[in-house]
């Protein structure tokens, strides 16, 4: 990552060498594990569409989603991640959406709020759609202030929040049935598509995302239990790609799911869903295999869904 901000000679030598440390910590860590680029568990599972604008209003009625992700929990100025989702199904085959997130990982805040329209064409029996969903919004990057030990008279600082939130949007296309899911995902479309000149400097944002999962019955058409393979692929500019492998058996009698995923950057994840038909929690903490676990305790995961005008059938 460039340089961005820059220390005027009026910092006493002691702090300065100070911030040059934390700074240089901070750039190894990151460097060395990339074990922490961890998305929300959800998107593989319980929120689709905070991933993918093609399932927006897939299921029907309103679905409203409360997310919360911590890394790095031990360490100050760690990544977290907030999110709001609603969703809902205007008519038998268009879905609308809102997705509005915010990112904070030390002095750097990006807020996004987009809103997603999605098309969902019938292909056939067994629920069998072919889904095209597409994101519009604004993409909100700027430096906390608060977060900044250093020269807040620096030039650099106010250029880079001068440069303002820009237009943004991402493109999903998916295939779903009762028991098949495969979707693909170009998010960021301003920088990865149309190249924005003078965008912000990073090496973290998702360039392409794809993944398939299969529902198996276990006890055939009763249905209450069933077993959920799933496999996934991340491009990450500045990275390695990365490949996840999942599991989400579900226990319907007793509105309880058990997940775990395994990603190649050295992560292991598990979680439980409590699904109501009203509501449903999930939550879910994520471990790194790597050396990276010796300083900090891993991130964990909060959700909570609730789901309006959604009257099921006898």
């Amino acid at each position: 990552m460039n340089t961005i901000i820059k220390y005027s000679k009026s910092v006493k030598p002691m702090r300065h060498l100070g911030i040059v440390i934390m700074a240089t910590a901070f750039t190894l860590i990151a460097t060395y594990c990339k074990a922490q680029l961890i998305p929300y568990q959800a998107i593989f599972y319980q929120n689709r569409y905070l991933n993918n604008p093609s399932v927006a209003g897939l299921d029907k009625g309103l679905n409203i989603n409360l997310g919360y992700l911590q890394q790095w929990s031990s360490f100050p100025g760690a990544p977290k991640t907030q999110s709001l989702t609603a969703e809902y199904l205007a008519t038998e085959k268009v879905g609308v959406g809102l997705n509005i997130s915010d990112n904070q990982s030390g002095i750097f805040r990006q807020t996004r709020i987009m809103a997603s329209y999605a098309y969902h064409l019938p292909l056939g029996d067994l629920n069998q759609k072919l889904n095209f969903g597409l994101s519009l919004g604004i993409n909100d990057p700027s430096l906390n202030y608060d977060a900044i030990d250093g020269d807040l008279t620096d030039i650099k600082i106010e250029q880079y929040n001068q440069r303002g939130l820009y237009v943004d949007g991402d493109l999903g296309l998916s295939y779903t049935s009762n028991h098949l899911f495969i979707e693909g995902v170009l998010p960021n479309l301003n920088t990865n598509v149309f190249n924005r000149p003078g965008q912000r400097p990073d090496v973290d944002r998702t360039i392409f995302f794809t993944a398939a999962s299969y529902k198996f019955d276990l006890n055939g058409e009763t249905g209450a239990f069933s077993l959920e393979p799933l496999v996934a692929f991340r491009e990450t500019k500045g990275f390695a790609d990365i490949f996840d492998a999942g599991l989400n058996f579900k226990m319907n009698n007793y509105h309880l799911d058990l997940q775990t995923i395994y990603h190649s950057d050295n992560n292991f994840g598990f979680g439980v869903a409590f699904d109501q038909h009203n509501y449903a929690l999930n939550f879910s903490y994520n471990l790194s295999t790597g050396p990276i676990t010796n300083y900090t305790n891993g991130a964990f995961e909060v959700g909570i869904r609730l789901k309006l005008f959604n009257k099921q059938s006898n």
